[in-house]
């Protein structure tokens, strides 16, 4: 766009719209749209093609597709699964979350790229008459009149120009991640809790003769999770908080040298790292809005509450999210009831209880063994209790349920039109 060319403005309403086409986003389109709701999803980018997003679909999640009727046809996508959880602590193998016993139809995560999921919600949702998703459109602000929300303002980018628009809905629902326009335009503050580290994200190359298992490996001062991804490994190599800058100063051959150590079978490919513009940093924050909700609007997934990474629950808790609010809000927008701010509330007093028990989960695994893992020199053993998950694979079943469900796993009961 020159820069004296005028941008037009154009409107839309729809009864709910949506910003952010990420996990819960899409999933709450797709609902609503079912439901017969006229729906907006709102997608900043042009596409859903983005490196390094949470790509592990969780038990919950697919038991989720499986109410749909979707479950079959979405496993034909390219995927891996993953029944058991291990990680590798000092010279000890610890099996530590097994899925195998879930009351779901998949029992396993399903590791797949995110696009992929969202591109076959997309598609999905799109079945519908009353879904519209509108890709390169950013929220830009939140139309408010008497104190409600009753719309948003975006701007739609073409190759050639930009266009303002504006949404009136009667529901406005913030689904656009931890840094949300939303929840910043309606000057929510979210409550910091805090993390001791950050993440490096990048891929190496898989070859013939590599484990086949995603896995963990923990040593003294650092962190390394693989992720099998087919022909790739998706790497995290997780570092102290604000200690980046430091690492980066060491220069690549520091990052590869540890990749050598904690997984020697990648030393053959960790030239693939030409620099760190090979690598992404992603700063990990655990934060929770103390309200969720004002007249008109809701926020759910990221911009109500982000998750640490740790268990990759942060996607399916979101969609989750997403469920809860279509079994709640489906009947109101559907006209059979009041559509009141007590109502938007509902959803929070929903999913606010297994958001603060996870978190805590989270932060208790962060303060009293990522922290000492990552400030430890020397060798580095598993606690005791862990090792007793290998005499006793019962003890594996726990923490299976608390990744693979969740503390409230929710079934979509939401209307089908």
């Amino acid at each position: 766009m020159t820069e004296n060319e005028p941008l037009t403005a154009d409107s839309l309403s729809c009864r709910c719209c949506i910003v952010g086409g990420g996990p819960a986003g899409m999933m709450l389109g797709l609902l609503l749209a079912r439901a017969g709701i006229d729906t907006i999803v709102l997608e900043k980018h042009a596409d859903f093609l983005r490196d390094f997003r949470g790509d592990t679909i969780h038990p919950s999640t697919l038991e989720a597709m499986n109410d749909l009727g979707l479950l079959d046809e979405f496993l034909k996508l390219p995927h891996q699964e993953v029944p058991l959880l291990s990680g590798k602590i000092g010279d000890v193998t610890i099996p530590l979350a097994d899925f195998s016993h879930l009351p779901t139809r998949a029992k396993f995560i399903a590791m797949m790229p995110q696009w992929d999921f969202l591109d076959f919600l997309a598609e999905k949702a799109k079945r519908y008459k009353t879904f519209r998703l509108l890709m390169s459109t950013e929220a830009t602000g939140l139309v408010v009149e008497g104190g409600a929300v009753v719309g948003v303002n975006a701007r739609t980018r073409t190759e050639t120009k930009d266009d303002l628009l504006t949404i009136r809905a009667d529901l406005t629902v913030g689904a656009d991640g931890r840094h949300s326009i939303v929840r910043e335009a309606a000057s929510f503050t979210p409550h910091n809790i805090g993390a001791p580290m950050d993440v490096f994200w990048f891929r190496l190359s898989r070859k013939a003769g590599d484990p086949t298992e995603s896995f963990g490996r923990i040593d003294a001062g650092q962190i390394l999770i693989l992720i099998n991804r087919g022909e790739h490994w998706q790497c995290a190599y997780v570092i102290a908080k604000g200690s980046a800058e430091r690492v980066k100063a060491e220069g690549i051959g520091f990052l590869r040298a540890q990749l050598s150590t904690l997984a020697p079978f990648l030393s053959d490919r960790s030239e693939e790292l030409q620099s760190f513009d090979d690598v992404k940093l992603l700063t990990v924050a655990v934060d929770r809005l103390p309200v969720w909700n004002r007249p008109g609007l809701l926020c759910i997934g990221d911009c109500a509450h982000a998750m640490s990474p740790i268990g990759g629950v942060g996607v399916n808790l979101a969609i989750q999210d997403a469920i809860a609010t279509a079994n709640l809000l489906s009947r109101p927008l559907l006209g059979e009831g009041p559509l009141s701010n007590e109502t938007l509330g509902l959803v929070q007093a929903r999913r606010e209880r297994p958001t603060k028990i996870t978190q805590a989960i989270q932060v208790f695994i962060q303060d009293h063994f990522i922290s000492r893992v990552l400030g430890a020199t020397g060798k580095i053993a598993p606690p005791w209790f862990l090792r007793l998950f290998i005499r006793f694979p019962i003890l594996r079943r726990l923490p299976g349920r608390m990744i693979g469900l969740g503390v409230q796993p929710e079934r979509i009961h939401s209307p089908e039109a």
